[in-house]
């Protein structure tokens, strides 16, 4: 990797018309084995729409960490029904799981950030890791709008802890964009969305967002927002 590889690729992406040419791009552009990951965020689905109806050679995975909501199963469930293709599922391992929740307690995560964080990294970081072994590209949903850490991301960025190229191809996509494109081309969704969940976690951890709340301020709600990243995309990068 080098700085010159992401900085003409970021310039040709600021170029792009449309999700597919972002994707195709940094698909011919980067080369190796390319992975995505989703959350089933309206987001996620977008990206998996693009990728299933294009039947692209990217690999999809999601991170299934023992806590999540009833109705992000279910729309995992018509997400494979309506595109009939695999998602893999990573699950946290259960010694790890096992010695946290005999040591801490099953909701560790409201005793503080660090304890918290233990459980982040338990549930969802290490399977992402060895779900993205052998990766060369990581797929993502990413949007600039979801928080101020995030605001200043570019469309690639190099993740040197992995080793791979992370792209986030809706990153400059605005919140009527995504909902048109859902609409359109007919996306099944999760429904705690249309009940104020504007981003959707852990069930323990995830709250449905006042009018006027970023749409990050419904997760660790009870933590100074500065924190409120879980690890999966806190890694240390180039650009």
């Amino acid at each position: 990797m080098t700085q010159s590889t992401t900085e003409k690729l970021n310039s040709l992406l600021q170029r792009t018309q449309g999700i597919e040419d972002t994707i195709l791009l940094a698909l011919g552009n980067l080369g190796g084995k390319a992975s995505f990951s989703t959350s089933f965020s309206k987001e996620d689905q977008i990206i998996f729409d693009v990728i299933a109806r294009n039947n692209l050679p990217i690999e999809v995975f999601t991170l299934d960490t023992g806590r999540l909501f009833p109705e992000t199963y279910s729309v995992w469930s018509r997400t494979i029904e309506k595109y009939k293709r695999p998602i893999l599922s990573y699950f946290p391992n259960d010694h790890a799981v096992e010695a946290m929740t005999t040591e801490f307690g099953p909701n560790l995560f409201y005793e503080g950030v660090d304890l918290r964080k233990r459980c982040c990294h338990v549930r969802k970081v290490e399977p992402l890791n060895r779900a993205l072994t052998g990766s060369n590209i990581w797929f993502n949903g990413i949007r600039a709008a979801h928080s101020e850490n995030r605001a200043s991301m570019n469309f690639v960025e190099w993740d040197s802890s992995r080793e791979l190229y992370k792209v986030q191809p809706l990153l400059h996509w605005t919140d009527e964009m995504v909902d048109t494109y859902i609409d359109r081309y007919h996306v099944p969704y999760n429904k705690l969305h249309d009940k104020g969940f504007l981003s959707i976690g852990c069930a323990p951890c995830t709250r449905a967002v006042a009018p006027g709340e970023d749409a990050r301020a419904g997760r660790w709600w009870w933590e100074d927002a500065s924190k409120k990243e879980c690890g999966l995309h806190a890694e240390k990068k180039s650009n």
